[in-house]
């Protein structure tokens, strides 16, 4: 009762936002990269880019607690090694949450790494990573995060390719309490994104460039000062109580048995002393 009375107090300080046509001028801030980062087409389209000097980076101008996140994202193209494009949702602090997406370059003709990652207040380490069944450069694909009281859905292009249960009656932590803006960025790790570091970023081919598109939050605003809240499970905002179906489980099967190329939950050399318990409970 204590947890139910909990989240609909939580939810009578927000209201929900449907963004059916995004537009960047609107929806994000230019919060980095002194240029770099671009709208254009009337606010349809954005460009980040990177170069020796710097990468770029926005941010939603709005929280978020719960909500259905769709943005397409074209990534760089050719050489990328070295760069990362990100995409995730986070608040801030010591104790933050977040959901990632991370997209590692690599060399031309290899494919790119799909990285994702889960923090609870403040403690991630569990990755999952995959490749894609396509080129991720040669147009937009649709990124997704789901996230909702009872779970956290990764897809691409509708199809999921991972899920965070709500675990919270098993002693696993779930991110509900804290509200997180969107984020995106164009940066360097060249010390570690391509190879574990070994394969550097090729300055010859800056700048790199990622575009993005058709931006659309389907969210619960947060708001400190309102009083009432319209983010209740009805037909107009029903991904609060959406949760994976029979197709939706065979997708993600058939995603993690032939692209998942990590799984923080089988790294036996990194757990010595035992998996983390959401392992067994997944």
């Amino acid at each position: 009762m204590k947890t139910t009375f909990l989240f609909f107090l939580i939810l009578s300080f927000l209201f929900l936002v449907v963004a059916l046509a995004g537009n960047f001028n609107q929806d994000v801030d230019i919060t980095w990269g002194d240029g770099r980062a671009k709208i254009l087409e009337n606010g349809q389209l954005m460009t980040l880019s990177l170069d020796k000097a710097s990468g770029s980076g926005f941010r939603s101008k709005n929280q978020y607690l719960f909500g259905k996140i769709d943005l397409k994202i074209k990534l760089v193209s050719g050489n990328s090694a070295g760069t990362v494009t990100t995409y995730y949702l986070s608040s801030i602090g010591s104790s933050h949450d977040e959901i990632d997406f991370e997209f590692l370059g690599n060399l031309s003709g290899d494919p790119y790494i799909l990285h994702t990652n889960v923090f609870t207040q403040g403690k991630g380490d569990r990755e999952q990573q995959f490749y894609l069944w396509f080129d991720p450069t040669k147009d937009f694909h649709t990124y997704s995060i789901l996230w909702n009281p009872q779970s956290i859905i990764f897809s691409v292009d509708g199809t999921p390719i991972r899920q965070f249960k709500n675990m919270e009656s098993s002693g696993i932590p779930y991110p509900k309490s804290q509200p997180m803006w969107i984020y995106s960025s164009l940066w360097n790790a060249d010390d570690w994104a391509t190879r574990g570091g070994l394969v550097k970023t090729d300055w010859t081919k800056a700048p790199f460039i990622a575009s993005y598109t058709n931006f659309n939050a389907q969210a619960c605003v947060w708001s400190s000062t309102s009083t009432s809240s319209s983010c209740n499970s009805t037909t107009q905002n029903s991904w609060l109580s959406e949760n994976l179906d029979i197709t939706g489980q065979s997708r993600i099967k058939w995603v993690q048995n032939n692209y998942m190329i990590y799984n923080y939950c089988n790294d036996i050399k990194r757990f010595p002393q035992g998996f983390p318990r959401e392992c067994s409970l997944n």
